[in-house]
């Protein structure tokens, strides 16, 4: 990806999301952009205009923490999109190594890997990577994202299934919502790894067969996506609200851990707990693990 280009659109996008009365500016009259002007954040930044406006066209390389920590409080950045600024100007970088990546043929998760993800039995759990490859899974987890795993000659992939499944329609009740998502987290991967070529792949897939996808991705955001709330209509058990926790792996770098529970008691536990009977007799001992052929790439 051209990363001169994925830093002008993204300080672009941002600059022009953020008004004059937000930051204690008048904003004063024939204002032909929205938001703020160059002029206005290189002074909230405390650096020239000129050197703003090279960095808004994509010269990043080279700015300084110090710097990049004024663009995020002048822009008015969450925590991600500092981190995705950080990530740019790290990419930007003459020296900069690129994430470890392990031979995608190659990778299989290891065997004490499986046992966890074996031994959380309540609630569905996986391992994902950058570009929401579905690398392994419990069975609950299987079960749960089984349209997912069945969508044909693919890797079971959360992103291709959301924009080009019509089955995630159904699955996804706030469908929007999780679209939003869903491109942000890959929007995010793409900034701290442009160069990854399969990610690159997809997202050229998604965008070339998905004009919902197209869509969002020109707005540029990016998110964390650790904890939360979410509500799934599964075709098997029906309406089901589970929290979610997402653990960055230290053994692999680059993968998430996500766990999913229901409150106990609830009436959304009790589905999943009828989710777990009908995977125990839908599927053998042996398929209830993810394919063989999903890669790493992250």
């Amino acid at each position: 990806m051209d990363n001169r280009a994925q830093v002008r659109e993204f300080l672009t996008s941002r600059r022009a999301r953020v008004t004059p009365d937000q930051v204690g500016l008048p904003a004063g009259t024939n204002r032909r952009v929205a938001g703020l002007r160059r002029t206005e954040v290189a002074t909230l930044a405390g650096v020239s205009v000129e050197y703003y406006t090279k960095i808004e066209r994509g010269a990043i390389s080279g700015a300084s923490p110090e710097i990049l920590d004024a663009l995020a409080r002048a822009l008015r950045l969450d925590d991600a999109e500092r981190a995705h600024l950080f990530d740019l100007a790290h990419a930007a970088s003459p020296v900069a190594r690129p994430p470890r990546r392990r031979n995608p043929k190659s990778w299989r998760p290891h065997e004490s890997l499986q046992w966890v993800l074996d031994a959380i039995t309540a609630g569905p759990a996986f391992v994902r990577n950058g570009r929401l490859d579905i690398l392994a899974a419990n069975p609950l987890g299987r079960a749960f994202y089984k349209d997912v795993f069945d969508m044909p000659g693919q890797p079971p992939n959360m992103a291709r299934y959301t924009f080009l499944d019509d089955r995630a329609q159904q699955f996804y009740p706030d469908w929007d919502r999780f679209a939003d998502v869903t491109v942000a987290i890959l929007r995010t991967e793409a900034g701290r790894d442009p160069h990854n070529k399969d990610l690159h792949d997809l997202i050229g897939e998604l965008c070339t067969r998905s004009n919902d996808f197209r869509a969002r991705w020109g707005s540029h955001d990016v998110r964390h996506h650790g904890t939360g709330i979410k509500t799934f209509h599964h075709d098997v058990v029906g309406e089901v609200t589970v929290a979610y926790e997402g653990m960055e792996m230290e053994s692999e770098p680059g993968l998430t851990l996500t766990v999913y529970a229901a409150e106990p008691g609830s009436p959304s536990a009790e589905r999943i707990q009828l989710l777990a009977s009908w995977a125990a007799s839908e599927y053998g001992a042996d398929d209830t693990r993810a394919s063989d052929e999903v890669p790493l790439d992250r």
